[in-house]
């Protein structure tokens, strides 16, 4: 199978030098550039944030709720469940605010109760669970299998590997073995690869059905640029790279050419794939704004992800698409804008990519946001933490060396 991926793939990745740790990727600080902040507004804005959604009130503010054994969940709070999304989220934020105790109770929770040592999903997470652990689906959700990989690479490279599970960088590269080479085990039943090895793109779900459509929001072309640095394979490392070109055709293809507004899933052509309302702009493709603009101010490799950026944002702006936070594509509204916050945050991490002139609404709106509280803090507040370390460029990436430097 790796020399089936590597045939006809370019190789230049494989020779290319690592990068070193002060030419990481990272985001541009906008609240500096765009609104004057200084460096010690930003990163008090930042800690703020942080302490009131980490350490903040247990029944109105924080997502982080320490357990015996060196543990911690991280809830919905309106579902009442824990998933692997807002876990690897708060993993992911821990290591760029460079909470290490928290990146590993968060990790311990995750691998103690939702990994599958076993059985056909042997290698992947049961993507939600109780707040006691019990798991509700023992099926994966890619976008927490993505996000917890690239998290456990950036924890390796910043702070060194531990034992046990706490070998982050061995870890990684299990779970990105799992990731690229689940079709080869014997006795997977219906689970396939994360990323489908002939689309070349993440599958929603990588088992039964729902590993043939995918989902925008999942594709994260400034990860994958990464994971094929990474990758032990050199087949693999090819492979990972027209990965990451793929994403990047996928969005093309799924925004909609006059509004810029992509669909919760998708076909592996582009095409809104049709599913109880999926085929609009809703939650899930609210972070569609985000991740084509992370990936350009990081790798600056498609100059068409400036032109979308800037043409969502002028979508964004118009009096027809204020006050609504969902949408069909061609902008006509399907919901209001009763939990807006996300949406938002994700918008003002466009400007990434988008002209200062479009962003800078946008921007500003972040700034003088409210940290998300009450109910609806789980993805609001997620959401909005990730868009501060990003506008504020702390979102970056660590690089192999790093740890103890």
């Amino acid at each position: 199978m790796g020399a089936m991926r590597a045939a006809g793939l370019t190789l230049l990745v494989l020779s290319a030098a690592a990068l070193r740790a002060d030419d990481a990727p990272r985001c541009r600080n906008l609240f500096g550039t765009m609104l004057g902040k200084s460096d010690a507004e930003v990163a008090s804005k930042i800690d703020g944030a942080w302490r009131q959604l980490f350490r903040g009130d247990e029944a109105t503010q924080r997502l982080f709720y320490p357990v015996d054994g060196g543990m911690a969940y991280v809830p919905d709070i309106a579902s009442g469940d824990v998933r692997t999304e807002g876990l690897s989220y708060a993993m992911m934020i821990s290591v760029e605010t460079g909470h290490r105790d928290d990146f590993d109770r968060i990790w311990k929770w995750a691998r103690v109760h939702l990994y599958h040592d076993s059985g056909p999903a042997r290698g992947y997470f049961a993507w939600h669970a109780q707040f006691d652990g019990k798991q509700l689906d023992t099926g994966p959700a890619s976008d927490g299998e993505e996000w917890f990989l690239t998290s456990l690479f950036f924890a390796s490279h910043r702070w060194g590997d531990g034992e046990g599970i706490l070998d982050y960088g061995g870890e990684a590269q299990a779970l990105l073995r799992t990731i690229l080479h689940k079709s080869e085990e014997a006795g997977r039943g219906d689970y396939v690869d994360l990323i489908d090895p002939v689309a070349r793109e993440v599958a929603f779900v990588p088992h039964g059905d729902a590993s043939r459509f995918t989902d925008p929001s999942y594709h994260l072309p400034a990860f994958y640029e990464l994971w094929a640095q990474w990758a032990q394979s050199p087949g693999d490392r090819a492979f990972l790279h027209s990965v990451a070109e793929r994403s990047r055709q996928v969005f093309r293809l799924a925004a909609n050419p006059a509004t810029g507004l992509m669909p919760d899933y998708c076909t592996f052509d582009g095409r809104p794939y049709a599913r109880r309302g999926h085929e609009d702009f809703r939650y899930d493709a609210w972070r569609t704004l985000s991740n084509p603009a992370v990936d350009y101010a990081w790798n600056h490799r498609d100059p068409w992800e400036a032109e979308q950026s800037n043409r969502v944002l002028r979508f964004l702006s118009t009096p027809g698409a204020q006050g609504h936070d969902r949408f069909r594509l061609d902008g006509t509204p399907v919901g209001d804008d009763s939990h807006p916050a996300g949406l938002l945050s994700m918008a003002a991490t466009a400007g990434q990519a988008a002209d200062a002139s479009v962003a800078r609404p946008f921007v500003e709106g972040l700034w003088s946001m409210e940290i998300p509280s009450g109910r609806y803090r789980y993805y609001n507040g997620l959401l909005y933490m990730l868009a501060l370390l990003e506008d504020g460029g702390r979102f970056r990436a660590f690089m192999p060396g790093e740890a103890g430097r």
